[in-house]
């Protein structure tokens, strides 16, 4: 069996995109999945993004010990660990950047830690298009 999980995009603009991932276990659990590949977005003038910035995250997780956002790279580079309830705004400092360390993709990948049957997350992320 696998996960229960769910991708949809909430605000789809040239610029600032809006995602919910949700997950309902079996026990199983994710391990570096793509949740946002940049090689399918369209930015303004519909130009592709390299990457993109993170600019908020809300969460609620229940049942795993964590769950973890990630720029992908050779050695991928963190956003957030994200456990309980919580919300993260990056905005003032212009949002969360991707490092581009050495074989990075600009995507972002999710992992969660401590899978048990029934463990469920609701992750809401905003992101800005960087060109």
């Amino acid at each position: 069996m696998a996960d229960t999980v769910d991708t949809k995009v909430v605000f789809n603009g040239t610029r600032i995109k809006q995602y919910r991932f949700t997950n309902r276990s079996d026990g199983t659990g994710e391990s570096d999945v793509i949740k946002v590949d940049v090689s399918t977005l369209t930015g303004l003038n519909g130009k592709a993004p390299t990457t993109v910035s993170v600019l908020e995250i809300a969460w609620t997780i229940q049942g795993f010990t964590s769950v973890q956002l990630e720029w992908d790279a050779t050695t991928d580079d963190e956003i957030a660990i994200l456990t309980g309830s919580g919300y993260r705004d990056f905005m003032d400092a212009g949002g969360a950047h991707d490092p581009k360390s050495t074989g990075y993709t600009g995507d972002i990948l999710l992992t969660t830690y401590g899978a048990a049957a029934n463990a469920t997350y609701d992750i809401l992320l905003t992101v800005k298009l960087k060109d």
